[in-house]
C-alpha cells in the first residue's frame, strides 16, 4: 500500500492543478500559455503542478495588475462623472 502513494499523491496533485489551471482566464496566465501549462502540468507529475503554483496561477499578491483570485478588477477609466475631464469640461 505504502509504494502506490506517491503515485496517488501524484495524481491528486495533477488533477487538482488542472482543474486549476482550466479555470483560470487566459489572459490572468503568467509565464506561458496555458494550453502549454496543461500540458507541462501532464507530463511532469510533481515539477507541473509546481510550477503552475509558483509561476503560472495568477498571483493573489495586491499588486498593481495582478488581480488575485475572488478579486474584482479595476476600472480602467473614470469610475464617476466628477472624475472624468471630459465631462467635466462639458459643464
Amino acid at each position: 500500500m505504502l509504494r502506490l502513494l506517491p503515485g496517488l499523491i501524484a495524481l491528486v496533485l495533477a488533477i487538482y492543478t488542472l482543474v486549476d489551471c482550466v479555470q483560470t482566464p487566459e489572459d490572468r496566465v503568467r509565464g506561458l500559455p496555458k494550453v502549454v501549462w496543461v500540458f507541462v502540468i501532464l507530463l511532469f507529475p510533481y515539477a507541473g503542478p509546481a510550477g503552475w503554483w509558483f509561476a503560472g496561477r495568477p498571483s493573489s499578491l495586491g499588486l498593481p495588475g495582478r488581480e488575485g483570485p475572488g478579486r474584482p478588477r479595476r476600472p480602467k477609466g473614470p469610475r464617476g462623472p466628477d472624475d472624468d475631464p471630459d465631462f467635466l469640461r462639458n459643464l
